[in-house]
């Protein structure tokens, strides 16, 4: 596992008082490293979780060919002399049973969804196609209602025997598990959680049900990390608020690194603040502090933490509420998912018109609270949420995206296309 100095000792450029989030995100990424427990787990109970091996599929999906539909199974060159084709049915198939019919030239089998083709049937023409002659024995359509090969489900189309149905990394979806129940997995082999612990820091700070002293306000930022956290499935070590005391300080970063994966804290990084926070972060591990050219969200500490032969990446993030949920969606969400073994590609921005004008300057990366709703002309168009300080909760309560000015942008004119990243699939 390299170190976070030997990695930041590689990079042209570094500069710890403003630092471009690529490049933050890119020495977390080269730090972060996966747990290496797995466990075993029914399938039923396995949603959410990271598949810790590629699933080989043991057998074809679908293990025949068969009919994507209702309707008449038959040979396709009775298509090939055009106008009507009228065909004698011998018989029919239904799914869940063999069929022992193999109708020659000129002959079709009644056939349900699902059903096995019959031997030499290659098409299916579906029933509202035809017309039924003869009491049933005698069917009648026409030559283009359907081309050869039409509503046939090949044999392993799906997967096929020795195909790999999964890959290792993947977050375990609804879809996954009804696929590898079509394949008669009834286990399945996942990463173990992640144990994450997190933690306030301040005089200042207030436990909802206490009473508010002069200058005292209401911890919000362990709600809204608890509720970030558990959107990732991780096991969760709630640490409470933690006095700027030296010893109750030190006590807590060394309970949480001896039972955490990884330590999120908020709150003792920002310049003015304790520094007693920082030294006993120092004192603790290989741990770094940052300005980050953004905003919200600019002071930031990260590295590992260890005590007792336990050791724990340490994730030091600002107070301010919202510079809290920023860094943690742009820094944090991406590190646990490779530290819980997850292979999760980065959401998509999508562009947009800037619904108003909005003031940015370059050299730093914006993550502006925006609302994404359809414009008049039938598009989309994004506006800010207001007041854009870091404090102002209300605009991530409010915001359904994030309005991204990347690093080098500047100022954006009303009607200037903008990325923007959707909260959906984000939080």
């Amino acid at each position: 596992m390299p170190s976070l100095q030997s990695v930041i000792s590689c990079l042209s450029g570094y500069d710890p008082t403003a630092l471009p989030v690529a490049q933050a995100n890119a020495i977390i990424g080269e730090v972060v490293e996966p747990v290496r427990g797995t466990e075993q787990l029914a399938l039923r109970t396995a949603l959410d979780r990271v598949l810790a091996e590629d699933v080989i599929s043991p057998i074809d999906v679908p293990a025949h060919d068969n009919s994507a539909m209702d309707g008449y199974a038959f040979q396709s060159a009775a298509l090939a002399a055009g106008g009507d084709v009228v065909l004698e049915v011998i018989g029919t198939a239904y799914a869940g049973n063999a069929c022992d019919a193999a109708p020659t030239a000129g002959q079709a089998v009644r056939i349900m969804t699902g059903a096995i083709m019959p031997g030499g049937c290659d098409t299916v023409v579906p029933q509202e196609f035809v017309d039924v002659q003869a009491g049933g024995n005698q069917i009648r359509f026409a030559a283009d209602a359907v081309r050869p090969g039409d509503n046939r489900r090949l044999r392993g189309e799906d997967l096929a025997r020795g195909q790999a149905a999964l890959a290792a990394g993947r977050i375990l979806q609804p879809a996954d598990l009804g696929l590898l129940a079509s394949l008669g997995v009834a286990e399945i082999k996942v990463r173990r959680r992640l144990r994450v612990a997190f933690f306030s820091t301040g005089d200042e700070l207030r436990s909802i049900g206490e009473p508010l002293d002069p200058g005292c306000v209401y911890d919000s930022n362990r709600y809204t990390l608890h509720g970030m956290l558990r959107r990732l499935n991780v096991e969760l070590i709630d640490m409470g608020v933690v006095r700027d005391d030296p010893a109750a300080l030190e006590a807590a970063f060394r309970s949480a690194c001896e039972n955490a994966d990884a330590v999120i804290t908020s709150g003792g990084v920002s310049v003015g603040e304790a520094d007693y926070t920082k030294q006993i972060m120092a004192r603790l591990g290989d741990v770094t502090f940052w300005k980050i050219a953004m905003r919200p969200g600019r002071p930031m500490a990260f590295g590992r933490i260890a005590s007792n032969g336990r050791e724990a990446l340490l994730f030091g993030l600002p107070g301010n509420p919202v510079a809290v949920m920023v860094t943690f969606y742009h820094f944090v969400r991406g590190a646990l998912h490779r530290q819980m073994g997850a292979n999760v590609p980065p959401l998509p921005l999508m562009r947009v018109r800037s619904a108003a004008a909005i003031r940015k300057k370059p050299g730093r990366t914006e993550y502006q609270r925006g609302i994404l709703a359809p414009a008049a002309d039938g598009g989309w168009e994004v506006r800010i949420t207001g007041q854009q300080g870091s404090g102002v909760l209300r605009s991530m309560s409010e915001a359904n995206c994030f309005i991204v000015l990347g690093h080098e942008q500047e100022a954006v004119a009303a009607g200037d296309l903008v990325e923007v990243m959707l909260f959906d699939g984000l939080m």
